[in-house]
Parts: C-alpha cells; structure tokens; sequence
C-alpha cells in the first residue's frame, strides 16, 4: 500500500496536510517536563555483565529514566536482580523505570489462561519497578501474518482491560515490519483500527517510521491524536539505514519531532539497538549530547 492510500483509509488526509515536515522547523516548547529517557536494550551488553555501573555510567550522561527489557517473570528478575532489589538500585541512583518491554510474542498462539497468567506475572515486576506503562515490543518473524494481526488485535484489548484494571497502562511499540502491504492491507491498519483506544496506546518508534518511507510521525500521530503516549529516537545510517547515533544519521529530528502536546506524550526514550561507531556506551553518550544540544528545547 503506498503513503497516500494508507492516509486516506486511516482519514489522516481530512487532518493533515501531505507537505513534508522538512519543510517547517519545529517551535520550542517553554517546559522542559520530560526526563531524558533511554531504552536499555541500547545498552544490553553492559547491562548483562555490570547492570549498577552502567546504571551510574548513564546517570551521568544525564538520563534519568528507562525502559527495561528481558524481565524474568517465573523469577520476577531484571538483569538477575529480584524485582525489589532492582527498585532500590534505581531508588539510590535517584533513576527510575517508566516502561518495559515484556515478551508477548511466545503467547500470541498460546491459550487464553497462559497470556493471562503472563500479565499477571508483567503486572507484579512493573508495579514493584513503579512504570507506568507495560509494552508489547514485536512479534516473531514467523507470525507476522494478516491472520496473525487480527488475532492479536484482540489480543491486545484483552491485554489492554487486564492491565488497565491493574492500575497501568498498555501500549503497542511499531516496527517497520506492521507496515509493509499485504494485499491491500497492513499490520498497523488492523492494530489501529481494531483495538480500543482507551485500552492500548501506541509507543511510536520514529525510526521504524521513518525507515517504512510511506509517512512522517506527525502524519500518524494526527488521525489518532492523544494515543502516542510514547516516542522511541532513533537515527538512521545515511548509507545502510540502519541504527547510528542521534545527530549522525539521516532524520533531523530539529524538524520532524511531532507536537508533544497532540500526542500525549507521556515519556520519550532515546534508543540504538547496534551498530554502534564505538561501543555501546560511547553512542548512549553521543547521543544524550547531542540531544541535549539540539533536541530537548524542543520538549
């Protein structure tokens, strides 16, 4: 399906206009409200051989809220801490979690009673942590299916109304891979369309976004106003397209960040999942930099 089709049949046409967003510049915003957040998955290898130190390490590039990803339920860990101890790391750090990406995948062909079960177990590790927000991160490549979208679909609002009922939020984090065609339709269509509002939120990922070359974030974030709670930044590598350090790459981000405000913005988390110019640590570094220099005004 190309651009102008999927914006007619999700009505973001009637809202928005189609000139590119490179063309305006982005105003500044007057309250800096939003902690700096990162995704820790950017980190990962750090994380799993000195979870405290990279903790700190990040603490003085100026984070100061995470996603997390890898939670153990059967053993209620992160990054082989007991959930309670994790809060009080992050408590002496003065940091703290307000999203994690838990693995719903494994459960999209499972019984009813088995994802229920799981959720239970993701609502337990994100209230200790105090989140805010559980979300469902991707899908495995084998089940990315039109059938499998729709199941999910309803997947997703059952999810929604336990975690809600919980005291949570619940939000679907995008690829690239919801937006590619089949036969006239898409995966995100079907999530969008089908799933309460109320129920599931949406964590923009403005890189995948941008990598599916079909609409801007803001062109998205128009047709369902208030519903992308959250934003994953990334860059993309000129040349391969893939993962860089914020400021190296191809998306300029001083000209494309959506209105806060229209999205409902309630956190933002800075991501690379690789290909890194140096190491892990050193682009979590770079990029925190040059978002602060370039990017916070903005929020």
């Amino acid at each position: 399906m190309n651009r102008r089709k999927f914006i007619e049949k999700t009505s973001i046409l009637g809202v928005a206009s189609l000139l590119p967003l490179s063309a305006c510049t982005m105003p500044e915003k007057q309250n800096q409200n939003y902690k700096m957040g990162y995704q820790l998955y950017s980190i990962r290898d750090e994380m799993a051989k000195q979870p405290v130190e990279t903790l700190k390490a990040l603490k003085e590039m100026g984070y100061e809220d995470f996603e997390t990803y890898g939670y153990e339920p059967e053993k209620d860990t992160f990054y082989g801490f007991k959930s309670i101890e994790f809060k009080k790391i992050l408590e002496d750090l003065a940091l703290t979690t307000s999203s994690g990406h838990f693995g719903f995948s494994p459960f999209l062909n499972q019984s009813s009673d088995d994802m229920k079960r799981f959720v239970d177990q993701c609502i337990v590790g994100a209230k200790t942590l105090g989140m805010s927000y559980i979300t469902w991160p991707w899908i495995a490549p084998e089940l990315r299916t039109i059938e499998n979208f729709k199941l999910m679909a309803g997947k997703l609002n059952g999810i929604g109304e336990q975690i809600t009922a919980a005291g949570l939020g619940f939000a679907y984090h995008n690829h690239g891979f919801e937006f590619e065609d089949h036969n006239g339709e898409t995966g995100f269509e079907i999530i969008l369309k089908e799933t309460d509002p109320s129920l599931v939120k949406f964590e923009i990922d403005m890189y995948w976004v941008m990598h599916s070359s079909k609409f801007t974030p803001a062109e998205l974030i128009k047709d369902q106003p208030k519903r992308y709670v959250m934003w994953h930044i990334k860059d993309m590598d000129k040349v391969s397209r893939d993962y860089t350090e914020l400021g190296n790459g191809s998306i300029d981000y001083t000209k494309l960040l959506p209105d806060p405000e229209e999205s409902g913005l309630e956190f933002y988390f800075i991501e690379q999942g690789g290909n890194y110019a140096h190491n892990s640590t050193q682009s979590a570094a770079d990029s925190a930099k040059y978002f602060k220099s370039n990017l916070q005004k903005f929020l």
